[in-house]
Order: structure tokens, then sequence, then C-alpha cells
């Protein structure tokens, strides 16, 4: 082991900066300790400059855009609903008017359960499953006046359902649960009523077409060209061009499924259910998001992989059904 030295007493202040002694007393020398340790620059204002011959420092590179998603995930998920909701629905209507009424369920379950969990509202899920369950079967069976009557029915259970409880916020879980009753099962009441027409299997398979394309020119073009906000404040993610994508893209599908698939229907009536669907499909996603930012969530379920929840993927279907079922009512007729 060498033998250091001893340092020499010196007076405070003796050191240049960077020197003197520590906390202890003992003194520090300025210098670095080892002949490897490269000396600090002292702080300063300054930025240092390269040397003049180095070489100019490469940029960063630009973050590549993101779905946001698990793709593959959500591709396998959508295949997976897409077979079940087909099969069903050209072997047998009423399998699929059962998988209207199950997907209605797990809907209003999730959407009062997220209201209870951050707004603390408790609306009644017990008479909604049932009333909104009952409200798909009425509209199928009976149509539009028994979708209404069905309607009523669910909304005096939640009032009374809801009295079994202290009075203490009565008021906005009644208001919450009416409002559930109307949000899901009653819109979803509309694909049951489509499906009663003669070619009502196509006129059902037209109306997910429309939607789903709508959505998928919406991403696709928003994702690549999409430069405009379309309503930063509800769903930063969309954009003008985005819209612009969902309307080309579906006129493109509601002229072929109108030529194609819908008896007596017309090239024409495809482009006006196109640019309605279109609408209709971007208004109910972003009602949806203004919910979802009200609450504060960013999907409201997690039992679809890649999608969020159930209501999730119904959120633009939801408000389309009525407008699809009333323009192939005036176009095509209802039988």
């Amino acid at each position: 082991m060498p033998i250091v030295p001893d340092m020499p007493d010196v007076p405070s202040g003796a050191f240049p900066e960077g020197g003197g002694q520590d906390d202890r007393g003992a003194a520090r020398p300025s210098g670095p300790l080892f002949r490897d340790e490269t000396p600090q620059e002292p702080m300063t204002g300054a930025t240092p400059q390269p040397a003049p011959d180095a070489p100019e420092p490469s940029p960063a590179p630009k973050p590549k855009k993101s779905a946001g998603r698990d793709l593959g995930s959500a591709i396998g998920v959508g295949v997976g609903l897409g077979a079940v909701i087909i099969a069903s629905l050209f072997v047998v209507k009423a399998v699929f008017v059962g998988v209207i009424a199950v997907a209605v369920v797990v809907g209003l379950w999730e959407l009062t359960s997220r209201l209870q969990e951050r707004k603390s509202i408790k609306a009644p899920l017990v008479p909604l499953a049932v009333g909104g369950a009952a409200m798909v079967v009425a509209g199928y069976v009976r149509g539009a006046e028994g979708a209404w009557v069905a309607m009523a029915l669910t909304a005096l259970a939640v009032l009374v359902w809801r009295m079994t409880e202290p009075p203490e916020g009565y008021l906005k879980d009644v208001t919450a649960g009416v409002f559930a009753a109307f949000y899901v099962p009653f819109l979803a009441t509309f694909v049951a009523m489509m499906l009663t027409a003669d070619d009502g299997a196509w006129r059902v398979l037209t109306f997910l077409i429309l939607t789903v394309v709508s959505d998928t020119g919406a991403y696709a073009i928003g994702w690549r060209f999409g430069k405009h906000k379309l309503a930063p404040r509800i769903s930063p993610g969309k954009t003008r061009e985005g819209l612009f994508g969902a309307v080309l893209f579906a006129m493109v599908a509601g002229v072929l499924c109108m030529q194609f698939l819908v008896d007596d229907g017309t090239w024409w009536q495809g482009l006006v259910l196109g640019v309605c669907v279109a609408a209709s499909a971007t208004l109910g996603d972003l009602g949806e998001s203004m919910i979802k930012r009200d609450l504060g969530i960013k999907d409201m379920g997690t039992l679809l992989p890649g999608h969020g929840g159930i209501m999730d993927r119904l959120d633009s279907l939801l408000p389309t059904a009525p407008v699809v079922w009333l323009l192939l009512v005036l176009f095509v007729g209802s039988g």
C-alpha cells in the first residue's frame, strides 16, 4: 500500500473555486483524484460548443403514429364477434334477437357500474336489465308500438324499484336509469324491428356493414391524413379529414348494399344512406366520448380485448339503428 504524504494545513479560502475543505474540515484538492478521471468543466450559463471538425449530430427520429390499441387482439375479437352475428342472423332470427338482448344487458351493466363507481349514481340494474331485454323482444314481436310500451313500463319499474332505498339521491338515480333505458335497449330495439321484414337479415347486415365501414374510413383517413380537429374538447383524436373518410367509405358501401342486398333498393338511396350513417355514427361516437370524459375513463369495460367493453362497440351502432330503420322504411317499405 503506497504511503500517502500528509496534507499541509491550508487556511480556509486558500483553494481556488472548486477546491477547499469538506464538511469535516479535511482538505479537498481541486483537481481529479485519479489519472483517468476527466476534470469537470465549470458550470456557466454558456452552452458548450462542439469542436470545429466534429460531425453534425443526427436528428432525433420522429415518433411513429400508433393506433393506441392492440390491433391483433382487436382484429381477432372483431372477427369472432362478426362470425357469431352472421351465424345467428342467417340461421335463426330469434337467436339473433337473443344476441341483441344479451348485448343490451351487458351494456347496461357496464354503464350503470361506471356511473356508480365514478359519480356515485345508483341506477337500478335489475329493472333495467329485465325491461331492456323485454323491450328488444317486444320490438321484434309487436313493432314500434311494443317497443314504446316496454320503454314506458321499464321507466316506471325504475321509479318504483328505487323507492325501496333511502330518498337521498333519488332524482339523479332515476334520471340516470331512464336515460340508460332509452340510450341502450330502446335504440337497440330498432335493430330487432329491421329484422322483421322479409329481407330483414339483409337489412341488418347493411346496417352493420355501413356502420363498421364508416368507422373504418374515419380511422384510416384520419390516422393517415388527419390534421384539423373535429371536436378537440370531446375527442381529440377525431379529425375533419376522418369525417370525410367516413362519409366517402359509407357512401360507397351504401351504394353496393342498396344495389345488391336490399330488395328494391337503388344506388342513389345508398348515397343518402351512407351520408346519414356517417353522420349518426360520428355523433354516437362523440356522444359516448362525452360521457366517458365526464366520468374520467377511457373505456366502459374490459370484456373485449383491443376494443374495451361492449358499450365501446355499441357507441356508433345505437344511434345509427333508428336512422337506418327509418330510411329503409321510407325507401323500400317495412315489408
